[in-house]
């Protein structure tokens, strides 16, 4: 039997190409632009109160910012139902605002992603009004439109996100258009060559002013069954998980033809300089689905989001299980990437603790692949209960107490102990946590052993080392509690080894010594190691191999 400690499988060998590019060696950092930073004081944050905060970005050592929506929209479900393409929503700044900021990153050295939505646009969006007019309106095929099922009804059983049908009736046209959200965000017919072509030329739109790349939003939603078959019942489903997921939506979702679109998108990136424009694509799929999203040969996104962390048991042993899966599973040049947080889905510390929260930073920050940072987990930001009468997402009201709004994991940033937490002087758009006197960036930059300095430290020592930014990794066999591997480049090798319990737990090094770079408790640094490593409860380390 291999022992603990030793090499339990083969490094990875995926290609690269011969210089790294810089989503392959950074971090991605993604704002909430309503939570960030206000500037006018009307309790929403803006694009110039996001722009004031990225010297602070710079110094943490985010390499990308990615923006949730700022497009005109009538916010039904918070900038994702969008009624221009290429504007500024007021609430948010001005053009002006946004080429300010885009020059100030840059100037920085910090790329700007935009969040793109091509699934599907708001009922306000002009092309929505002209579709909806007539029937025999050029832009009718823009959208989904189907006649009732034989005898009335929804033309098929196919659901919204957001609590029932996936089908709105349109009383002036006499037909159903389809909606994989709210009713008030139509999807779009990308089978329609006209929408192709008009979606291709939003990406050029913002690609000339010289964005980096896009986040594209429900990427496996774009492309829908052609004969609209009735989705399968789901026989895992769980009631606690809302009753979209009762059926298996192998129709609504997820068809062969995607990639085509998938494609088209990616050769529209490869005419701004291949490779330094980022594409990603947020992708809530199985493993072997997933990994279709690169494409053949390369040509799909660049990164599909990888939200696996997300979502498991926080064990030692299933968190190695996952990661070594999607090790092996990635196609030949695929590069990994890794997510444990964002805006619609519960905060780290409010999944597994902060201790562990930190423990799970040093994990982010040391696998093999893009990470992406949710603003405020390097903190250790917590999901803020909200009562009833401040909700203000749809998903919570139309489907309430199943735990499912995503209010909570999007209030705004805790920068200082001042009231509203220096996020605003007006009355914030959502609660603050109760803990923001405490619990900010002022005060954890004054305290050496803050959430904020270890992901700090972790971020600067991944950036300095090949072998923790772009290295092979290498498994090593689980321990108790205990998961634990060895990223190497050249001849330079750094072992990460995470505690998964609350209590001490001892790892064998046997023939492996180095020396200490950094534990999340920020103590230590320098000592030898070699034999056997005794880890405290809620330790990770990051261990320079001799």
């Amino acid at each position: 039997m291999v022992g603990a400690g030793t090499l339990a499988g083969t490094p990875s060998q995926h290609a690269a190409p011969p210089e790294f590019l810089w989503w392959q060696r950074g971090l991605i950092y993604q704002v909430y632009p309503r939570s960030f930073q206000d500037s006018d004081a009307d309790g929403v944050g803006d694009l110039p109160g996001i722009t004031s905060r990225l010297d602070y970005l710079r110094w943490l050592g985010v390499d990308a910012l990615w923006l949730s929506p700022i497009y005109p929209s009538p916010m039904a479900d918070f900038g994702y139902d969008i009624s221009d393409y290429t504007a500024i929503h007021p609430i948010f700044g001005t053009m002006e605002d946004f080429d300010r900021l885009l020059a100030e990153a840059h100037l920085r050295d910090i790329r700007v992603i935009m969040d793109y939505v091509p699934n599907h646009t708001s009922d306000q969006h002009p092309w929505f009004v002209e579709s909806r007019s007539s029937r025999d309106n050029p832009k009718r095929d823009w959208y989904i439109w189907k006649d009732a099922a034989p005898g009335g009804g929804p033309p098929n059983n196919w659901l919204g996100h957001f609590g029932g049908t996936g089908w709105e009736w349109d009383e002036t046209t006499g037909q159903y258009y389809y909606h994989a959200f709210l009713p008030e965000q139509p999807d779009l017919n990308w089978r329609n060559p006209d929408v192709q072509c008009a979606m291709l030329e939003v990406m050029r739109f913002w690609l000339d002013k010289g964005v980096d790349g896009f986040r594209v939003d429900v990427l496996w939603h774009v492309i829908k069954d052609d004969k609209f078959r009735d989705d399968p019942p789901n026989p895992d489903h769980v009631p606690s998980l809302g009753p979209y997921s009762a059926l298996d939506h192998v129709y609504s979702t997820d068809r062969p033809e995607v990639h085509e679109v998938v494609q088209m998108m990616r050769r529209t990136l490869d005419e701004y300089g291949g490779g330094e424009r980022i594409m990603i694509g947020e992708l809530y799929l199985p493993l072997e689905r997933l990994m279709s999203y690169y494409g053949v040969n390369g040509d799909g996104a660049h990164l599909p989001f990888n939200f696996h962390l997300i979502r498991l048991p926080w064990t030692a042993g299933v968190v190695k299980q996952a990661v070594d899966s999607y090790e092996n599973a990635l196609p030949a040049g695929g590069w990994p990437n890794w997510v444990l947080g964002n805006h619609d889905r519960q905060r780290i510390v409010s999944r597994i603790g902060l201790a562990q929260a930190r423990v799970a930073a040093m994990m982010l920050l040391t696998l093999r692949g893009t990470p992406t940072l949710y603003y405020g987990d390097e903190i250790g930001m917590p999901d803020v209960p909200i009562p009833p009468d401040k909700v203000q997402d749809p998903y919570e009201r139309n489907v309430p107490g199943l735990g499912l709004g995503r209010d909570p994991c999007r209030t705004p940033m805790q920068w200082d102990g001042c009231a509203n937490a220096g996020f605003t002087d007006g009355e914030p758009w959502l609660p603050i946590s109760h803990d923001f006197a405490t619990q900010n960036v002022d005060g954890e930059l004054e305290d050496r052993r803050s959430t904020l300095k270890l992901h700090q430290r972790l971020i600067e020592l991944r950036r300095s080392q090949p072998a923790l930014s772009v290295g092979d990794y290498v498994p090593l066999e689980l321990a108790e509690d205990v998961f634990a591997y060895i990223r190497r480049y050249d001849d330079v090798r750094f072992l990460t080894a995470l505690n998964f319990s609350h209590e001490t737990r001892a790892f064998p090094l046997r023939a492996l010594r180095g020396c200490l770079e950094i534990s999340t408790m920020l103590d230590g640094e320098g000592d030898e190691v070699g034999d056997a490593l005794q880890l405290r409860g809620n330790e990770g380390v990051v261990i320079r191999l001799a």
